[in-house]
């Protein structure tokens, strides 16, 4: 790789934090390239008081990319033989409830994808910072006051809650916590040794701080509650994410590993529904869409002082992490800055 690409994504995005316009505090970004980590470094600062400089180890919340490490639990619990992807949601989870009559055929695959016609979340509650053992099955027995919006498969609607339930589904269907399923069964095959979505785990010597608004200000609290860890709380760096984009890039094997076989790893980035966005599908958590001629497979993150974006370019064997410690940033032109400079000749 021409190493003049590398000093000019040095230049590009220290320029972009610099520019008050762009809202950053702190930008983490590691590209990968096949089987190889090729280029991680941060810009800005963790925390605006103590002008620490943000660095590629450093954990940050990636809000939404986390519901790619569900699905990938999930799918490892199909290839075990524990559920199938057709399974009605209630066959595993019975005490699970909405108002719907076609609630019980709702299945994990239209969870998986957004066709379920479960609600989304309006108040995550990051304030309680729930964190004890029973906040997941506890949220999803307090649903049954919320409505469908809809006949499964009927419509695309984005839904957290959705996700929060499957979190519960592999807790069930494992026998073992959410978090301890992804620990054991990705996480540390993946050497992401650092990372976790229980956040009192973090090293507090790895954390940045929130930002939230225009200027960007100091949050009064951090987006941790342990009812919404599967579809929101993974806490992870640049640099560890990049072990997500190999494994993703290259049909679920990272080093001798393979986290899932490369039938089912296919069927993620399969379309399965139409998503509310044009020229855009969805596969099993993963978005898809072709930019520029090029396929794109990606997922955003977004939520209190957090801002992130995963995208892959297979048929570049390219994948793109950029994770900021401020909300009100336009995630996309980051992506593409470092994208247009990685494909230039």
């Amino acid at each position: 790789m021409n190493n003049s690409k590398y000093v000019k994504l040095d230049s590009l995005l220290q320029q972009y934090v610099q520019q008050k316009k762009n809202n950053c505090v702190g930008i983490s970004v590691a590209v990968v390239s096949g089987y190889d980590v090729v280029y991680h470094k941060g810009f800005g600062v963790t925390n605006l008081e103590t002008q620490e400089p943000t660095q590629s180890y450093h954990n940050f919340h990636v809000a939404s990319i986390s519901k790619t490490f569900v699905a990938t639990a999930v799918m490892q619990l199909v290839e075990q033989g524990k559920i199938k992807l057709d399974d009605p949601l209630v066959k595993h989870l019975p005490y699970c409830s909405l108002k719907g009559v076609d609630f019980q055929r709702i299945t994990i695959k239209q969870m998986l994808n957004h066709s379920s016609g479960f609600p989304d979340t309006d108040d995550y509650e990051w304030e309680k910072a729930v964190s004890d053992d029973g906040a997941a099955e506890r949220y999803v027995r307090g649903l049954s006051n919320e409505k469908m919006l809809c006949p499964p498969e009927t419509a695309f609607h984005y839904s957290n809650i959705a996700y929060d339930v499957l979190g519960d589904l592999i807790a069930k269907v494992s026998g073992i916590s959410f978090e301890k399923y992804v620990k054991d069964s990705i996480l540390t095959p993946l050497e992401m040794t650092e990372s976790s979505f229980y956040y009192p785990e973090i090293k507090p010597n790895l954390r940045t701080t929130p930002y939230v608004g225009i200027p960007a200000t100091l949050s009064k609290i951090y987006p941790y509650n342990r009812m919404h860890a599967p579809s929101s709380t993974l806490n992870t760096s640049a640099l560890e994410l990049a072990n997500w984009a190999i494994v993703n890039l290259n049909n679920g094997v990272f080093k001798d590993r393979k986290i899932l076989s490369s039938a089912n790893h296919t069927l993620m980035f399969t379309p399965t529904f139409k998503t509310d966005r044009d020229d855009e599908e969805i596969g099993l958590s993963w978005f898809l869409s072709t930019i520029k001629g090029i396929k794109h497979i990606e997922h955003f993150g977004g939520d209190t002082g957090y801002g992130s974006v995963l995208s892959l370019l297979p048929e570049k064997k390219l994948g793109i992490i950029v994770l900021f410690n401020s909300e009100e940033v336009e995630r996309g032109d980051v992506r593409d800055l470092i994208r247009d400079v990685m494909l230039s000749e």
